[in-house]
């Protein structure tokens, strides 16, 4: 299997690399390999996040290690250019790179520069030689907000190097007891029901979120319609609502933000009525509001604002759910928003919990989007109820960053 395992990771490389030609993020993912010179460190402590959305949700152990130890250097690795290119600067970390392809050679590289004094995965990337040659040297490895689901090749009849994979890993804290449970049916009993660290960052943020003066003076005492990261299902849908509710103002932040995808949506709103951030903050004095400018839709053209956006909504829309699944519903329920996302979303705990509390609404096409918006916007005690008990869940469920740590002092630093 190991040899089937090294040959599907060369295959990979191949098609990245071909990909690369004409594919913006494949070229970024075999560029950022080549050029990786990693700085030599002693007793390191080594992050590794697929990408933005893990990093996130793992920046609470994150920041906390790092303030409880600054005499150990932080390395923070990604395997996306989403999360590499969005973060590489960050003063979280003394080196950010792109984790190099999982071979012996590259694992016995990259753990010789960096000495790891303990390594921590988030939520999932189970890589065979890097897990391996930190498991030879003793160095401790932690999967953190880690979720299992019994239809995956760990828990299948031919999962046998999977399960390899996970035998090499110190302790597992996981996000429920589902996979606790599937855990402990493969024998693997290093195992802590800790919960989500996406709840301890989302609380935190909404506690104390960055102010956007712009979107403050766009909102200007209206009800405020927020979609994060969509994809076009979704746009199309948000789009058919705009004319049922003139006394609301839309905020669309789109998943991809190249030219031609804002272009597309641009087009896709009512001309007159929509402007995009850049030209808001451009030109503020142009498009304050008033009874003559009549912008109503504000299309995000840039990364890293929605987690701040959803202070300024009253009803959120979450995107991805008409394709892989759903994206981050727990940074607007923090805020007190009810959350609308479409029908993927099985695989995610905190949607079907939101679901149960009457605060997560799963709409499969536009009649059903817009019977869900009228009960919320037409029923003032109905949306505050919403609202009061998705904010209400994310703090039930903060504490998992706490437990981490409790761990992590006691056992290996």
């Amino acid at each position: 299997m190991l040899l089937l395992y090294n040959a599907g990771i060369r295959v990979y490389f191949v098609l990245i690399w071909l990909a690369s030609f004409f594919n913006k993020k494949a070229k970024l993912w075999i560029k950022g390999r080549k050029e990786r010179a990693f700085i030599r460190f002693e007793d390191s402590i080594w992050f590794h996040f697929a990408s933005l959305g893990e990093f996130e949700q793992g920046r609470p152990v994150l920041e906390a290690l790092r303030q409880e130890y600054p005499e150990n250097k932080i390395v923070v690795t990604f395997f996306s250019p989403s999360g590499y290119e969005v973060r590489k600067n960050t003063p979280l970390a003394d080196a950010v790179y792109y984790l190099p392809l999982d071979t012996p050679k590259n694992a016995r590289k990259f753990m010789d520069a960096l000495q790891p004094k303990l390594a921590v995965f988030t939520k999932y990337e189970y890589w065979y030689h890097f897990y391996n040659e930190a498991h030879r040297r003793a160095i401790p490895l932690y999967v953190i907000s880690a979720i299992f689901r019994k239809d995956q090749a760990f828990f299948k009849w031919y999962g046998g190097l999977n399960r390899k994979i996970l035998g090499l890993v110190t302790r597992f804290f996981v996000q429920d007891d589902k996979s606790k449970r599937l855990l402990n049916g493969i024998g693997m009993e290093n195992v802590t029901l800790s919960g989500d660290t996406r709840f301890d960052r989302v609380w935190a943020n909404a506690l104390q979120p960055k102010q956007i003066p712009a979107i403050a003076e766009f909102k200007n005492g209206h009800r405020v319609f927020i979609a994060g990261s969509t994809w076009p299902p979704d746009e199309h849908l948000i789009a058919a609502l705009i004319s049922r509710y003139p006394d609301w103002k839309f905020i669309i932040a789109p998943h991809e933000i190249d030219d031609e995808k804002i272009a597309k949506l641009m087009n896709l709103l009512p001309a007159g009525s929509t402007i995009k951030y850049s030209q808001l903050t451009a030109h503020p004095d142009a498009y304050r509001d008033s009874p003559h400018n009549g912008k109503r839709m504000l299309v995000i053209d840039n990364i890293g604002m929605l987690s701040s956006l959803y202070q300024y909504g009253d009803i959120a829309y979450i995107g991805g759910g008409f394709g892989a699944g759903i994206h981050n519903t727990l940074e607007a329920a923090a805020f007190g928003l009810p959350v609308i996302f479409g029908p993927n979303y099985a695989r995610f705990n905190e949607a079907n919990e939101l679901i149960a509390l009457k605060a997560g609404f799963s709409v499969k096409d536009e009649a059903e989007l817009k019977a869900v918006a009228a009960t919320l916007i037409n029923n003032e005690q109905f949306l505050r109820d919403a609202g009061l008990a998705a904010g209400a869940y994310v703090r039930n469920n903060t504490g998992a960053t706490a437990t981490i740590l409790k761990f992590i002092r006691d056992r290996s630093i």
